[in-house]
């Protein structure tokens, strides 16, 4: 007989699986605190820049890099932002799993924007400082740096497990 004050009996594996994604989606939250605040510091600076003395001087072909790393780096603050968006609007979660699912899509796609963003950046500020030859060099290094570290290696790690 239960009282107002006893839960009814709850399977141990249903509280080890709630735990579980609870846990699970505590952690991608974490991860996306990281890259949204490295994502909004870096599109401050872009969103800056252009209001800077001598901004004007730099020569059309930085103009059109820093446009397209402009508009990389707000996209991927759109996909960063868009699983708060999601789950502001449709409280209260019903299907975390599904949210889930949805929000690794949006940090994914962020990442691959901000992938983008840092390999531009790293152009324009190398051509800008140095030369646009060196830039291109500096530039391939950073992207495979970004392509290896942030992709290969996690994708071959999941591959072991």
């Amino acid at each position: 007989m239960l009282n107002e004050n006893t839960n009814p009996p709850v399977e141990p594996q249903a509280n080890v699986s709630e735990a579980s994604e609870e846990g699970s989606l505590n952690d991608m939250l974490q991860e996306l605190r990281i890259l949204l605040q490295g994502a909004q510091v870096l599109t401050a600076f872009l969103i800056v820049l252009p209001f800077n003395q001598g901004f004007d001087k730099i020569q059309d072909f930085e103009k059109w890099v820093y446009i397209a790393t402009f508009l990389c780096s707000i996209t991927s603050l759109v996909f960063f932002s868009a699983p708060a968006a999601h789950h502001r609007l449709v409280r209260p979660l019903v299907d975390r799993i599904l949210f889930k699912i949805f929000a690794t899509r949006m940090i994914l796609i962020g990442l691959v924007f901000l992938s983008f963003t840092l390999v531009l950046v790293t152009q324009l500020v190398v051509s800008h400082v140095i030369s646009i030859l060196v830039s291109i060099f500096v530039t391939i290094f950073v992207s495979l740096l970004i392509l290896i570290i942030w992709w290969l290696f996690p994708l071959a790690y999941k591959e072991r497990l």
